[in-house]
């Protein structure tokens, strides 16, 4: 009898029946150690693609797994590839590329020059991001950090070869699909011009961005771009109001990431973030509540206000549509809003782009008496940064306390 109960309590659990969805194109499953869901599906070259759905609910199961699946096929069509390379990875091909035609002195000589560029400066600094995650700040990052590894300011003809050799990444990127071939990523400045004031936003400028909203939210001919600019919304609202970085830093955010700070009797929101100066918590403006409950009631979530989710500590990320799909090139669609409202550019004639709304809440920051090094901390920068970045706007806006 003991060794009866011993061979069941060994026993392996039984999976789950496999569950067809989408008229069968879709199969949910699970594996026999494994409590999270899987999905696969046939792929248009009659190869089978598998993928966690990352959820052990069998409701939230289907949902990501449709995503993932319509996820795909847009990939699929657009010529993109399934995984995504770093740069790093894309530059050790590159490398590997040209030492394989590199022929006679002048291409031994020149494929040295490109290696030398690759591995003392491009891969050390961009060599772990994905090329669709390069902002025009991280590029402005950059160059202040090679400027501290040169211990000088690099001359035109050394920008231009590093230019170069950072643009045959990117090209090798859109060759293999990593990035569709209209995305637009920034590019390192070969031209050695002064760096200019980063642009920004004033505050008349933002009223009239935001009482735009609802016209533009309403010109629409689909359900799915309408939610798209809805989601669109309330993410500016939340950039410009907690300084955070665009994408690498906001869009992995989860509801759980969110806290209440107490000082005395008052309460602050707090924010958990992990960017690339590390983890560090933020303090987000008190706007910011009002535009988080705002959210997860229009995803209908089932939680009263932002109490209850924080409560919950839900494990979900924030900027998400209704159905659970992350929205893509949300630059795209802000240089739309832009154009349509407006204000694209700035009185230097600099085009906006979603990192402006960074540069506005720091600009606005500094205005209202935050002190450098309390809003380096706040941001994930260093105070070299913001000084470099900002001294000169600084005694412009305080301009009635210096007179």
């Amino acid at each position: 009898m003991q060794k009866l109960n011993q061979l069941f309590t060994n026993a392996t659990p039984i999976a789950p029946k496999a569950i067809k969805l989408l008229d069968g194109a879709l199969t949910l499953y699970k594996r026999p150690q494994s409590h999270l869901w899987q999905c696969r599906f046939k792929l248009s070259n009659d190869k089978w693609h598998s993928a966690s759905t990352g959820a052990d609910d069998l409701l939230e199961a289907r949902q990501n797994a449709i995503v993932l699946y319509e996820t795909v096929r847009i990939k699929i069509d657009a010529g993109m590839a399934l995984t995504e390379k770093t740069f790093g990875q894309l530059a050790t091909e590159e490398i590997a590329n040209m030492r394989r035609i590199a022929s006679g002195r002048r291409g031994e000589r020149n494929f040295k020059d490109y290696l030398f560029v690759w591995q003392k400066y491009l891969i050390p600094f961009f060599g772990k991001y994905k090329v669709g995650d390069i902002t025009q700040e991280l590029v402005a990052d950059f160059e202040d950090w090679r400027i501290a590894q040169m211990g000088r300011n690099a001359k035109l003809i050394t920008k231009k070869h590093h230019a170069l050799a950072y643009n045959r990444v990117i090209a090798l990127a859109k060759e293999q699909g990593q990035i569709a071939q209209n995305r637009i990523i920034p590019m390192i400045n070969m031209a050695g011009e002064r760096s200019q004031p980063r642009p920004a936003f004033t505050q008349e400028e933002l009223e009239q961005l935001y009482a735009y909203f609802p016209i533009w939210q309403r010109n629409v001919h689909h359900r799915h771009p309408g939610e798209v600019r809805v989601l669109c919304a309330a993410y500016i609202k939340f950039l410009v109001n907690t300084g955070i970085r665009h994408s690498t830093e906001s869009l992995p955010l989860r509801w759980k990431h969110l806290q209440w700070h107490y000082i005395a009797d008052k309460r602050y929101l707090r924010i958990w973030v992990s960017g690339k100066t590390g983890q560090r918590y933020l303090i987000a403006r008190n706007m910011v509540i009002e535009t988080l409950e705002e959210l997860m009631q229009w995803q209908k979530r089932p939680y009263v206000n932002l109490d209850e989710i924080i409560d919950a500590k839900l494990d979900k990320l924030i900027f998400t549509l209704p159905s659970g799909e992350m929205p893509h090139l949300l630059e795209n669609i802000f240089r739309h809003l832009m154009i349509k409202s407006g204000l694209l550019k700035n009185g230097a004639g600099q085009n906006r782009t979603l990192y402006s709304l960074r540069h506005t809440y720091a600009t606005q920051a500094l205005a209202s008496g935050v002190d450098i090094h309390t809003l380096a901390r706040q941001m994930g920068t260093s105070v070299l940064m913001i000084e470099r970045h900002y001294s000169k706007i600084t005694p412009e806006m305080n301009a009635e306390k210096l007179a």
